[in-house]
């Protein structure tokens, strides 16, 4: 099938990836732009696995200010080497971190780094809740189940849906631009200072 420029420079618009990758999505997917999008994602996630035992000893500290000095953030994000650490993408990667960090304030950079007694505390809570409903012990588990994916999105970074499109999550934003640059990328830490709030609240 022969797809247009105009068609393939849409769907590179829409998703930031290569034109040739762009024009074999849209070739594969019979220029269906969502179908080929969903691919080019499902690629980037398929790249990004591959790549995750990769080293990350280069990378960059970026800060954000935000609201006339009231709040700021810290993060630092690691890749594979200098050269990407320099890399457009790369940098534009670290701002969109910087501000969803500033205005989502997760605690934690995945579910992975929650403390075992927060996620026994809050499981312990959305049960007891759950049972004042008088509902069966075996639906008590699941509803405590969803209500933990719930926390995980509002508490840790790569769970909470990207503030620029939230369609995709930042773990989905991360496999995207891990593709893209050809490197394992990894956020490593953050903190967010907020005028007048104690750090450790």
């Amino acid at each position: 099938m022969e797809i247009s420029a105009s068609r393939v420079k849409e769907l590179r618009d829409k998703t930031g990836v290569g034109m040739m990758a762009c024009k074999k999505a849209l070739q594969e997917k019979e220029g269906d732009l969502e179908a080929a999008g969903v691919l080019l994602r499902e690629q980037g996630i398929a790249e990004a696995a591959k790549r995750a035992s990769k080293p990350t000893g280069q990378g960059v500290i970026v800060s954000y200010i935000h609201g006339e000095g009231k709040i700021g953030v810290l993060v630092e994000v690691n890749c594979e080497t200098d050269f990407v650490a320099r890399n457009v993408d790369f940098k534009r990667f670290l701002k969109d971190i910087a501000m969803q960090v500033c205005s989502a304030s997760p605690a934690y950079v995945s579910r992975e780094d929650v403390p075992a007694e927060v996620l026994e505390r809050e499981r312990a809570i959305y049960k007891t809740q759950a049972a004042s409903t008088g509902k069966p012990e075996k639906i008590l588990e699941r509803i405590a189940d969803g209500k933990m994916e719930k926390f995980f999105e509002s508490v840790c970074l790569l769970d909470q849906p990207f503030n620029q499109d939230d369609s995709i999550k930042i773990r989905d934003h991360l496999n995207e631009v891990t593709a893209k640059v050809g490197e394992n990328i990894r956020i490593r830490r953050f903190v967010r200072f907020q005028l007048g709030e104690d750090l450790e609240a």
